[in-house]
């Protein structure tokens, strides 16, 4: 099989009809053989009987509907389970991501040699103040943290070889770092494409200010998994070890000039009424339960039943 189709839906019963025609009708000028897996994100309206009836005229669609709402990411990661194709394209299902971009993000993957096509909305149809410029700073932001040089990050619209999907965990709200999570795994060909951005036809969106909150925690998350995620002692017990060290020179400081003074016959406070006594013994304090925390985190990492689970990309006999 040629794609997969993966669409996350939550509440667009309006829009699904008209989004699977204009699939199909790309799909069909192109000669591609396909399959459309729409997975209902625990809707309230009717899409999942809207789903269903789709399913039921066409053979190549599937339906999964979740008995809530779990969020994007859980709909793609099931979505990913089932996909079949040697490309895997992923969109939005509320028409504001276009069809007709899937045939060159296809030969991008297949004869470019891409592990990953994300999309980028060079010209967004989203107010200003509450999406674009919070995009366009979240974007610089991830660019900068991950080297990762894309524009849109979170497009919807992306392309995947089937390889990528099958090799990675999106769970949370990771959706967001796909291509992060993607890097992180060993797939290093990562591009972009400029694609049309529709204007929203029917409903309303779905993202309110909470990520905002939630965008830049994420990111801390999966930079900190994709980094020490199997080695956590690198990173707590180095900022561990520092820790105290600042704090253990700062309290033989504060000994060795009130030593110094009574020798002198200098009259000095108390080591006690010293602030940068309590200023060193926190920091000791604080060094040390960093340490044990990543000693801690070490051997619940060495304990667990996936660490030696490694993503192997290919084989010879």
């Amino acid at each position: 099989m040629d794609i997969s189709v993966v669409i996350p839906l939550f509440n667009e019963e309006e829009s699904l009809p008209e989004l699977v025609a204009w699939i199909k009708k790309v799909m069909d000028e192109h000669h591609f053989s396909y399959e459309i897996i729409m997975v209902d994100d625990g809707s309230r309206d009717s899409s999942w009987a809207v789903v269903q009836q789709l399913s039921a005229e066409n053979p190549v669609i599937s339906g999964i509907s979740f008995q809530r709402n779990y969020g994007k990411a859980a709909a793609l990661h099931i979505g990913f389970q089932e996909a079949k194709g040697d490309v895997v394209i992923t969109m939005d299902a509320d028409l504001q991501d276009s069809p007709d971009e899937i045939p060159e993000l296809y030969r991008m993957i297949t004869k470019d040699g891409y592990d990953l096509v994300s999309g980028w909305k060079k010209v967004r149809h989203d107010p200003v103040l509450s999406k674009n410029l919070p995009s366009k700073f979240y974007n610089w932001t991830v660019r900068r943290m991950t080297k990762i040089k894309l524009h849109d990050m979170n497009c919807g619209l992306k392309a995947y070889k089937k390889q990528v999907i099958k090799s990675i965990e999106v769970y949370g709200d990771m959706h967001r770092f796909i291509p992060v999570l993607a890097k992180w795994a060993g797939f290093k060909k990562i591009g972009e494409k400029v694609v049309k951005h529709q204007e929203r036809k029917y409903g309303v969106t779905k993202f309110g200010l909470e990520r905002f909150i939630r965008g830049p925690l994420d990111l801390l998350s999966v930079m900190f998994i994709s980094k020490f995620g199997k080695r956590p002692m690198h990173l707590f017990g180095v900022l561990g070890t520092l820790m105290f060290l600042v704090g253990f020179f700062a309290a033989l400081w504060v000994g060795v000039a009130k030593i110094y003074a009574l020798k002198q016959g200098i009259r000095l406070a108390l080591v006690t009424d010293n602030p940068y006594f309590y200023i060193a013994l926190t920091s000791m304090i604080i060094g040390t339960q960093l340490f044990l925390a990543g000693f801690i985190a070490d051997l619940v990492t060495r304990n667990s039943p996936d660490r030696n689970n490694y993503q192997i990309g290919d084989r010879t006999k």
